[in-house]
């Protein structure tokens, strides 16, 4: 299973098609997006080509590959326009044999992690930093930073999971880093 990752829309057209050309580029199996698909927030600029109506129909007409969780910024309103789920906190999935929890970040992070098992992986978005730490019981962290709206430097990114290998790229494609499992 190939899974690409990205976290952080914010509503940004430009952004959110580039993650599909990668997404068909990298010829993953399924979308993961870590929360805050359609409202840019308060804290943050306004994205470059907002066009949250856009971002809907892009999205619902891929609506079969996607698997979202909540981010701070999506609301029951953002539920009420988009065709699959939106509105849980995590989720968690289990791929060769490596538990992910998957979450936004505002609630469950690394300083406030929810209950893992040795070995297993948060993946959060909501910062807008790429980041890949260790902690816990062996524990690993890790962020695909922002696919709009990066913080703290970093490009525009998302990530790739396949064969227990995370890899972060550009959304250009620019290989950043790996992490092997």
């Amino acid at each position: 299973m190939k899974l690409l990752i990205c976290s952080d829309i914010h509503g940004d057209l430009d952004s959110i098609q580039k993650v599909f050309m990668a997404f068909k580029n990298e010829d993953a199996d399924k979308m993961v997006i870590l929360g805050d698909l359609l409202y840019h927030g308060p804290r943050n600029d306004l994205p470059s080509s907002y066009a949250p109506k856009d971002v809907i129909e892009l999205l619902n007409a891929n609506k079969e590959i996607i698997l979202a969780v909540r981010g701070n910024c999506d609301t029951e309103v953002d539920q009420m326009v988009l065709e699959f789920p939106i509105l849980a906190d995590y989720a968690y999935l289990s791929i060769d044999g490596i538990g992910m929890f998957l979450t936004h970040g505002h609630r469950f992070g690394i300083e406030n992690p929810p209950p893992l098992k040795s070995g297993e992986i948060l993946l959060c978005g909501h910062t807008h930093i790429l980041k890949c730490e260790s902690f816990g019981n062996e524990n690993l962290y890790l962020n695909p930073g922002s696919a709009a709206l990066p913080k703290g430097g970093n490009p525009r990114s998302y990530m790739v999971y396949e064969n227990r290998t995370f890899t972060v790229k550009t959304l250009d494609g620019e290989e950043i880093f790996k992490k092997i499992i």
